[in-house]
């Protein structure tokens, strides 16, 4: 008897079969849709099928196989029915279950006002790729080749000296990169600010992550000076902290940029924890800025001689840290419920 013919007898039987109490329907149970049962046994089969009808065959089994379920559904739905249906009472006088509401990453709180400041003050956000090549990365920002400058940040190389000759492919470890394509494919003015994700080869701990996220701003035009830029960070930290805000911009070096500066806020010493913080000076950095490097904008094809631009950068884990009090970076990203539902109604 073929397998066809062995399905359709096992159809006549579960048609036949009277199922009308407990007993019966585990009989039901046990014959059709136990493991051991007909219908499995039909399945185990298949395999001598000829595989021209192996398909059409596994159909009529999936077929069966359904049946025998639905089937038992019906007895077992009818045998509760005839029980009252008192086998599971509810008690309409029990409390519901809380509904959790979620809340927004501080991360994502702390991205959202930045953004929200510098679209006030005229910024546009640009984006670009995570994946990028050496020259928008590195070169294109004054790295020379083997510049030791290149040594400041460790990185994940996606592709290094590839065998067709073209660029290094890496995980950008700045959005400097979005800089060089939005001064590349538009004329100046104009003024952006890039958020995103960035990537770094360091040792993750609580003041360090291989990963973490990055707003830079680029401003470029004619006679764009220092004071514009001191003038913008500065009624940010106001926006972003508080309106008596102390900042100081010390000397410091970028490739990219020159003059360079690094911006500090004033934390104090009054508490253990803005002395940590500080590491008893008072102040904190909260970003590097400068002027942007007339080789940087000679590249982009951008007349230094023309146009002056300012740029600057700043980590969001630390806009964060300072804002909500975030001792350890690697909360961010440990997905720990207690640490998110801090900031519920933020």
């Amino acid at each position: 008897m073929s397998l066809i013919e062995q399905a359709r007898a096992i159809y006549q039987e579960i048609e036949a079969m009277p199922v009308g109490n407990k007993e019966q329907l585990e009989q039901f149970r046990i014959r059709f849709i136990g493991r051991k049962g007909a219908v499995e046994a039909l399945f185990e089969g298949l395999k001598d099928v000829a595989k021209d009808d192996r398909r059409a065959v596994g159909q009529e089994l999936n077929t069966l196989k359904n049946f025998a379920h639905d089937r038992f559904v019906v007895f077992q739905g009818q045998l509760e029915s005839a029980d009252g249906g008192v086998a599971a009472p509810v008690d309409l006088t029990l409390p519901v279950f809380p509904h959790q509401l979620g809340s927004i990453h501080p991360l994502t709180l702390a991205r959202a006002k930045i953004i929200e400041i510098f679209e006030r003050m005229g910024f546009s956000v640009a984006d670009g790729p995570e994946i990028e090549s050496d020259w928008y990365n590195f070169t294109a920002l004054n790295f020379p080749e083997n510049h030791p400058a290149r040594e400041m940040q460790d990185t994940f190389f996606v592709e290094k000296h590839p065998e067709d000759g073209t660029q290094d492919m890496l995980l950008r470890t700045h959005t400097s990169n979005v800089q060089i394509r939005l001064m590349q494919q538009q004329k100046p003015p104009f003024r952006a600010i890039m958020p995103g994700r960035v990537y770094r080869n360091e040792a993750i701990s609580a003041r360090a992550h291989c990963f973490f996220h990055q707003v830079e701003g680029l401003y470029v035009d004619k006679n764009v000076s220092f004071k514009d830029l001191k003038d913008t960070l500065y009624h940010f930290s106001k926006e972003m902290f508080s309106q008596d805000v102390k900042i100081r911009l010390r000397p410091s070096f970028f490739p990219f940029t020159e003059p360079s500066a690094e911006i500090d806020i004033w934390l104090g010493t009054d508490t253990e924890e803005t002395y940590r913080l500080s590491k008893g000076t008072g102040w904190v950095e909260i970003a590097g800025s400068g002027m942007v490097d007339p080789n940087v904008l000679a590249n982009c094809g951008i007349d230094p001689e023309e146009y002056t631009g300012f740029a600057f950068g700043m980590g969001v884990e630390r806009i964060a840290q300072l804002r909500y009090g975030v001792r350890d970076l690697r909360l961010y990203s440990e997905n720990d419920v207690r640490f998110l539902r801090q900031f519920e109604g933020i």
